[in-house]
């Protein structure tokens, strides 16, 4: 199966996850929606993956561009994003310098990024402008990692723990004024989600192989058969900061 973007639907029927109260792509469809009423505005998707979660909103500022720096999401989100005018740029690396201009947009958002580079978030937002991200939280999906890697040792450094979010931001001198966390359930019905779970969500295991994790899959899959579901934890936290008028 092709892991190209962030469409998840293919594991209708094999996994479940819990999602977050906040519903992010209802906040951002709003936040969007109250843009497109305002003449010059501006909104920036930092990797925007394959658009999957922009491609939702009904309606689009007058200037919208994305972020993405793999080579097949970005073909992905040029075409899903075309109906909404966005501009897609190619980056070469997701933490490289923004390319835009110092004080270019009134919202910021991201889905899930890799990194930030708070002091790029601040430079690009017009004074008083947004930034709105739901990120992965620290040892989401745990579980999984330690089943087949093994117990992990307790960073000795920052984590996606929100409190490094928090500090990051206020030093590039964002005022922090929304941070929401939120812990779930995931459910892997059959192995066949786990080894695609992994193969697209490529941290959870960094250096995953069917091959290299043959005897454990297959030990996670004879539990699946006997127990039932392989179970794991989902961390997701809402974060919006503000740049100072």
């Amino acid at each position: 199966m092709p892991v190209d973007g962030w469409d998840f639907s293919w594991f209708e029927g094999r996994a479940t996850e819990e999602r977050p109260p906040w519903r992010y792509s209802r906040l951002l469809a709003a936040r969007m929606a109250a843009l497109a009423e305002l003449p010059g505005a501006a909104a920036l998707d930092l990797q925007t993956g394959g658009g999957e979660v922009l491609a939702e909103v009904p309606v689009a500022p007058p200037t919208l561009v994305a972020t993405e720096s793999w080579p097949p999401n970005v073909e992905l989100a040029r075409r899903r994003l075309a109906r909404l005018g966005a501009t897609v740029v190619a980056m070469a690396d997701e933490l490289d310098d923004l390319p835009f201009a110092d004080g270019s947009f009134d919202l910021v958002v991201s889905r899930h990024p890799v990194g930030i580079r708070w002091d790029e978030v601040a430079r690009v937002l017009k004074p008083g402008g947004t930034y709105l991200s739901q990120d992965v939280g620290h040892a989401s999906v745990g579980e999984l990692t330690e089943y087949l890697i093994g117990p992990q040792p307790e960073p000795d450094g920052p984590t996606r723990d929100p409190r490094w979010s928090v500090m990051d931001a206020n030093a590039a001198g964002l005022d922090v004024i929304d941070v929401r966390e939120f812990r779930g359930r995931m459910e892997f019905y059959d192995i066949a989600a786990v080894i695609h779970f992994l193969r697209k969500v490529v941290w959870i295991v960094p250096d995953f192989t069917v091959a290299a994790y043959r005897d454990r899959l297959l030990r996670l899959h004879e539990r699946i058969l006997e127990a039932g579901p392989f179970r794991a934890t989902s961390v997701r936290f809402l974060f919006e900061a503000r740049k100072s008028p």
